[in-house]
Formats: C-alpha cells, sequence, structure tokens
C-alpha cells in the first residue's frame, strides 16, 4: 500500500526571528516528505508545532492561548500531535509541562534537531540556509545573529536567546543568493542586536561588509537594516547606506528613553547627550535617512518630569516612525529583581496614549510633506480597488502603505512609479505615473 502523506502546520508567534526559525524547520520537514503549512486554521493535520513568544506579558498570553486552543482541537481529534517551541518553551518548559500536559512535547528555542527528530526527519544541516518562504516571495527577512550581550535592565530576551552569536559573511551572502533565486528583492536584516553584528567572530563590526557583499547579489534591489543598538553603533554602515543606491536610507533604532535617570536604571549604557550626538550625525551623514524608534514608559521609577521630558525629545525629534510600549515587569530581569513596579498600569496607558497622540501628528505631517512627490513602490498586493505597496521609508507590517489606483496590471514584487496625491496619519494614496519607467 501507498504510504499516506502526513501534514504538519507550524504556527508563528512573535517577531520575524521566530518567522525566520520557523521558515528553516518547514523546509527541513518539507524535505523529510511532509506536507507543510504555515499558520493554517485547518483542522486534519498529524502535527501542530506552535512556535512561541516569551517577551513581555501579552506576548506570553498570546502564546499560550495559542497553544490552548490547539490543544482543544487535539482534544476533539481534528489533530494528531501538538508540538511546542520556541521563546516561551525555552524560557518556562518546565511550568509548561505541569500547567499544559496536553501537549505531547516541549522543545526549547534551538532545538530544532530534536524536533525534526520528533517527526522522524534527520536533520539535514548543509540546507539549512534554505527557507520555506512564509512572507509574500518578493521579501524576505535575513537573520544575522542570535541572541543579546547588552542585558537591559527590563528585557528578557538573553535569559531565552544566550549570548551573541553572528553569522558568518559567506553563510548570510549564500542565503541570500538561495532567497534571490526564489524571487526575493527586498531583504529586510534583523537581529536582537544588528550594532554588534561580526564583533564575537571577527573581532570587530562587519556589518558594513555584510551589507556589501549582499548588495552585490543579482536580484536584490532593497536592503532594509532593522535593530540597531544606540550604543557602540557601527559608524561604517554610514557610508554604504549614504552610496549604495540598494541599501535603503532607512534605520530601525530602538531608543527606549530620553531621560538619563531612566537611561541609567535601564542600563542602557548611553546618556541623552550621546543619543542625541548620534541621531545629529546619522542625519548628517545620510541626508533623507528615515529613523524608526520605539519608546518604552512607565519604567520603575520614570516619574512625570521624565516622561515630559521624553515627549519633549519626540517632538523635537520628529521621528519618521514611532512604536510606544508600556513595561512589563519581566521575572528574570534586573530590573524584576532590583526594582519596584511602582508607576500604575493606568499611568502607563496614559503616557502611551499621549506619545502616540503626538507622533500621529507628526507622521500627519511628515505624510502630507511627501503629497507631489514621485515615489518607487514596491507592490505587495491587490486589495479591493487598490494595489497595494510600500516605499522605502516602509518596512513592511510595521509601517504605512501606498494605496495605488489600478490604471494597469501590477504584480506582487512589481516596483511602479507612483506620484503621492494624497496622505493620512498612517498611508499614502497615489496614481501611476505615465510614460516609460526610470530607475530612480
Amino acid at each position: 500500500m501507498k504510504e499516506r502523506i502526513k501534514r504538519v502546520n507550524v504556527v508563528t508567534m512573535g517577531c520575524s526571528k521566530n518567522l525566520v526559525d520557523s521558515e528553516v524547520l518547514l523546509n527541513q520537514l518539507e524535505r523529510g516528505n511532509w506536507t507543510v503549512a504555515h499558520d493554517s486554521g485547518e483542522s486534519g493535520f498529524d502535527a501542530v508545532i506552535i512556535n512561541t513568544c516569551g517577551f513581555i506579558h501579552d506576548a506570553k498570553q498570546e502564546s499560550i492561548d495559542m497553544i490552548l486552543s490547539w490543544a482543544d482541537a487535539k482534544a476533539r481529534g481534528d489533530v494528531g500531535k501538538l508540538y511546542v517551541m520556541g521563546c516561551l518553551s525555552e524560557r518556562y518548559k518546565t511550568e509548561l509541562e505541569q500547567e499544559i500536559p496536553e501537549v505531547d512535547r516541549y522543545f526549547g528555542k534551538f532545538d530544532l534537531k530534536a524536533v525534526a527528530g520528533e517527526l522522524k526527519v534527520a536533520l539535514q544541516p548543509e540546507f539549512i540556509y534554505e527557507r520555506k518562504i512564509t512572507t509574500p516571495s518578493h521579501y524576505a527577512y535575513l537573520k544575522v545573529s542570535e541572541g543579546c550581550n547588552r542585558f537591559c535592565g527590563f528585557c528578557a530576551i538573553p535569559m531565552m536567546t544566550g549570548r551573541h552569536v553572528s553569522r558568518s559573511v559567506e553563510e548570510l551572502v549564500k542565503e541570500t543568493r538561495f532567497l534571490a533565486s526564489r524571487g526575493v528583492k527586498e531583504l529586510l536584516l534583523i537581529a536582537q542586536d544588528l550594532s554588534y553584528y561580526g564583533h564575537d567572530l571577527y573581532g570587530e563590526s562587519r556589518l558594513a561588509q555584510l551589507t556589501g557583499k549582499i548588495a552585490e547579489v543579482e536580484g536584490i534591489e532593497w536592503i532594509r537594516l532593522h535593530y540597531f543598538y544606540p550604543s557602540r553603533f557601527p559608524f561604517d554602515i554610514l557610508p554604504v547606506m549614504r552610496a549604495n543606491p540598494k541599501v535603503l536610507r532607512y534605520m530601525d533604532l530602538p531608543l527606549q528613553h530620553i531621560s538619563d535617570p531612566v537611561l541609567s536604571a535601564m542600563k542602557r549604557r548611553i546618556s541623552r547627550d550621546e543619543t542625541e550626538a548620534l541621531l545629529r550625525r546619522i542625519r548628517t551623514e545620510v541626508p533623507g535617512v528615515v529613523i524608526r524608534t520605539t519608546l518604552l514608559v512607565g519604567y520603575p521609577g520614570e516619574t512625570d518630569a521624565d516622561f515630559e521630558e521624553l515627549l519633549t525629545f519626540v517632538e523635537e525629534q520628529r521621528f519618521d516612525r514611532l512604536g510606544v510600549f508600556p513595561y512589563s515587569h519581566e521575572e528574570g530581569t534586573f530590573a524584576f529583581e532590583n526594582l519596584v513596579d511602582d508607576v500604575p498600569e493606568k499611568v502607563k496607558q496614559e503616557r502611551v496614549a499621549r506619545l502616540m497622540e503626538l507622533q500621529e501628528g507628526i507622521s500627519a505631517e511628515l505624510n502630507e510633506d511627501k503629497v507631489g512627490m514621485k515615489l518607487r513602490v514596491i507592490i505587495d498586493r491587490e486589495e479591493g480597488e487598490f494595489y497595494i505597496g510600500r516605499t522605502r521609508f516602509d518596512s513592511p507590517e510595521v509601517d504605512g502603505e501606498v494605496f495605488v489606483k489600478p490604471e494597469r496590471k501590477l504584480l506582487p514584487g512589481e516596483f511602479a512609479e507612483v506620484r503621492i496625491t494624497g496622505a493620512d496619519i498612517h498611508d499614502l494614496y497615489g496614481r501611476l505615473v505615465t510614460g516609460r519607467d526610470e530607475h530612480f
């Protein structure tokens, strides 16, 4: 008799770094003769693997809710085996085994070989750089390192990922060639700490060299850099960003705060003066650079004066993109062990709302300034009456989009020249520029 085809569904929670891990696993399982799906809500799978997030309370709860949902599906007989891996499982494996015993087996974040072995698949290291791309095929994430050496006061990531481990330039270029061969045009470099890339392997930053090598790969047209740490910033990336048109003038630079007492309590190893000098240098050396940042409010000891200082800083800096999060008191962190979570939750949420209201006004003004511009847009999808894409200012999932009227057929991954005709707080609206397309 012919062997029945086995089906597995990998469900990814949390960040893009987790997504890359899931894509590597999906490829290995497919090579092992499993039929694979990603984030499917269907029943009938022989196995479901949940790749969890354990960063902050809300993310942990979402992962737990997902585990419980699939545990219910297993109890109904809708799926076969249920496995859990990833950051939450790395951090709370013993507790999860006790609280949710319906799961057949829990794995840590780096147990790829064990996960594959559980499904009777022998890991093939020679194909570890290949991935089953789950994003739209024209863009993909490239994880250049894992782990973090910074140990910020609020952050639990080092407990789950360990210390910083860079991948070699050669390995990453090889993976980039594979992604380009699958139609990827936009590459998003990610890490817990992009600024530290290379120090552990080469004794110095190699981000500029890596980015230049990746830019040489045929087919890659946009390279976007995510998650710089402001301390020990790799300044040699700035000339590359300025000179190489493939390296977008876009920088994701989480600052978290600006008040010196809060920065010190957060163990960020940078001052307000140093932060402002960094921003000035980036904007001077890379004219027109788009800076995205994230801020954390309600950290233990944050006073009204600290928060007002942060508000003024955001108003002065006029960041292109900004996210704000309330502090979460995470066990095992420096803050949990040494500081009192003394800012009431109501105050945290009020501070989030005030910052976001300020940023929405800034974003609306910056978007309005783009009306009349001719911008290069990468098309992501067709939706309703519009083609929807992004400019160099916009990273997928986290930033705004461009709604383009369908004056001719456009395909996902196609670059189009668009005249911006309207704007709101988050998004832009435009029409195709008529005539022969130009490179710009």
